[in-house]
This record gives structure tokens, sequence and C-alpha cells, in this order.
């Protein structure tokens, strides 16, 4: 990167598998070099004050539908990732799976030969492909183009497993209506997949879990739900202490009761998503998701009949509902948001963590607020609010 070593002093540490006090964190290039003792570091060493804040890695999201007034469906393009990378930063967020919902198999083959050239480029920023659809029920389709919802074709799954999970990260799909050997295929590939957009039973969720389901998407929304003559899908991954899954921490998809409870279940197998949408970092009242026309009001994402379309949420803005409202710990809420989404998609042994050989990506924000204070992209101070600034370096060209 052309730039000395250097030390993020005078923060809290949320690690991911502690808290530190009195510690620093040497960044060498784009990795972390050393944790250790503040009064280990040498004179001699640039250090980036982090100001009494808190610095975790940097959040990571497995469900980005857009951001910055882009959405990825409407241009599969570098420019749309690029907006969405810039976007992110600011919120703390440095990886992501840009998410492509329910469209025409030439948009899924775009999607595809785009994020397989991106990540040549940018391997850690975009960590892969996350297709929403099309293979769902028409039952639970939500805001989802119900003329594009339609069965698994046999050639176009063994196309998605071909591109592998270098490309394509995560697939969701309803397992009740999808054939257990595309499933199968799927996740031999090293694919997840996961169960969204259904109306699976208790037991054919079970089962689509036996075939290589390893994920659910939007944990009580747009699925079967719990009910004491009928479990369905929220009663079978409760039941399956492997299966991971994905819940929107916004107030509106899901009652803060509802995370708790599932967080106190679920453990390290529950993952803060946002199923962001373009209103987030703009000023946008309207959108089109799924060929309807959405109203971002109130922090609210609706089309004129009331459904919900996607969320206008970030990260650390779930981070700190968990904490505020669901009774949460902040440790385990950012590693909801950092840790547990980087073991599922299995980039867990470079991300996710602030230790030695990890990527230096870091987020460093305000514990009280859990406003961002600036952010470490692979090593870059790339994102930055008020004082904060790393000694003979430029300002951070995304900030301000």
């Amino acid at each position: 990167m052309g730039h000395r070593p250097y030390a993020l002093t005078h923060c809290t540490l949320y690690t991911g598998s502690g808290v530190l006090q009195n510690h620093a964190l040497v960044v060498d290039g784009t990795q972390i070099a050393a944790v250790v003792p503040e009064h280990q570091i040498g004179s001699e060493m640039p250090r980036l004050d982090g100001q009494g804040g808190a610095a975790a890695p940097g959040l990571i999201d497995l469900q980005l539908n857009g951001c910055g007034g882009v959405m990825f469906n409407d241009a599969i393009t570098t420019a749309t990732l690029d907006t969405m990378h810039r976007t992110n930063l600011r919120s703390g967020t440095t990886s992501f799976l840009p998410t492509l919902i329910t469209t025409t198999d030439g948009d899924m083959v775009d999607a595809i030969a785009l994020v397989t050239e991106y990540r040549r480029q940018q391997p850690h920023r975009v960590l892969g492909l996350h297709l929403e659809g099309p293979y769902l029920s028409p039952r639970r389709g939500g805001i989802h183009n119900q003329a594009h919802i339609r069965p698994a074709d046999q050639a176009m799954v063994r196309y998605i497993a071909q591109a592998g999970p270098e490309v394509v990260k995560l697939v969701t799909l309803a397992p009740e209506v999808v054939p257990t050997e595309h499933i199968q295929r799927l996740a031999a590939a090293g694919i997840l997949v996961s169960a969204g957009h259904t109306e699976a039973s208790f037991e054919e969720a079970l089962a689509g879990f036996d075939a290589g389901v390893g994920m659910v998407t939007h944990l009580f929304n747009a699925m079967s739900p719990w009910q004491g003559r009928s479990p369905g899908v929220v009663g079978a991954v409760f039941s399956r202490a492997d299966v991971y899954a994905g819940i929107i921490a916004d107030g509106h998809h899901v009652h803060y009761g509802s995370v708790s409870l599932a967080q106190q279940i679920k453990r390290d197998h529950l993952i803060l998503v946002t199923d962001a949408t373009p209103p987030v970092g703009t000023a946008l009242e309207s959108f089109v998701i799924g060929g309807q026309e959405v109203f971002y009001r109130n922090g609210k994402c609706v089309s004129a009949d009331g459904t919900l379309g996607g969320a206008a949420l970030t990260l650390i803005e779930a981070v700190g509902n968990c904490v505020r409202y669901g009774g949460i710990s902040l440790a385990e809420a950012l590693r909801m948001a950092t840790l547990y989404p980087a073991r599922a998609i299995g980039v867990d042994h470079y991300l996710g963590q602030l230790a030695v050989g990890y990527q230096a990506n870091i987020a460093l924000f305000d514990p009280l607020t859990f406003a961002i204070r600036g952010v470490i992209d692979r090593g870059t101070l790339a994102w930055a609010k008020g004082a904060l600034a790393l000694p003979g370096w430029p300002n951070p060209t995304a900030a301000r």
C-alpha cells in the first residue's frame, strides 16, 4: 500500500473472541500484524488514535439488495457494486454479498459473470453473489416478481453449481418446491443453500436440511411460522443447532422480543442481515423492486398494498438495535454481524475477527451511539468522520 506499519490505539477492541482494553492493533499493509498491549508500541510507530471509542472487525452483510440510491437488480454493473461499497463504508460494512432477487435467467448469468470479474480485482469487498430466488414458493413470494418465480431448471442449477462458491456464495430457495437432487448439487459444490420464501412444513424443512440446506433467509419473514400443531420452517430451524439463520433487526420485520428469543436458541448461528434497498445512505422516498413501487416512510419500506419491500437498515444500526432493544451484549451483537456470517460462508480464516494474519478491515465506532467514526478497509483508512486521521496520510477519499 506504500505506507509504513501503524498502530491503532486508544480504543476498546472487540476482537470476536474477546474484549481488550489498553491494547493496540498493528496494521502492516493489508493485514493485522500484531495485537499487543499499548505500552509495547514504540514511540517511532505512527498511531491512529481511536479517540476512546470501540473497534470491531469490518461488518459483513450477506443480504444486500442495494443502497446509495442503486439496486443491484436494476443495474448489474461494476458501478453499482462500487456505489454499494462506498455507501457501506459509511456504516462500517467492508464486505458484502450483492443480492439478486427473483429475475430472469439472463440477469442471473450476467450477475455471475460480473461477480466473477469483480472478484478478480476486489475479492475482499464482494465475497460472492447471493441469488435470492427465483425457485421460491409463489405463496410466499412477498415483494418478488411473481412473473419470474418458477420451478428450478436443471441446466440453470448446473450452471450455478459450476460457478462455484468463489462466485456464488449463497442461494435462497424454497426446499419444498425444489427437487432434492438440485439442493444436493448446489451444496456439494460448496454453495450455502438457504431456505426462504417458503411454505415448507416442519417435515419438509427438515428434509431440506438433510439434503444440504444450511441456512434460512430472513428468519420469521416469508416462511411458514411456528405454531403449536404445525412448527413450520421456524420450528425446524430452531430444532437444528447446525443451521444458520439470517434475521433483519429493524423493528419492522421482526419484533425485538423475537430477535432476543431467536438469539437465545440459535446462539452462534444467528446472523444479522440488512436486506437493504436504495434509500440507505440517500434521501430517496420511493424505488421499484420486483416490478412494484416501494415507498420509504418512517424507516419502513412498503408497497402500496402494505407488503414489506426490503429494508432501510445498516448493519451497525442492527447491532445497536440488538443491544438497545433485544438485550443482547455488544460483543455478541457484533459477532452476529462479523464472525458468524464469515463462518457461514467459509471466510472466517481471514475475515470476521481482529487477529494476527486477518485482513485489516476494521470499523471504528462510538459504543454508546453506534455512530461510525471511521473505517479501515484492507489496511487503509478509507472513510472517517471528524478529526480521525493517521498522521502523514492523506484524508480518506470516501469521507465527508
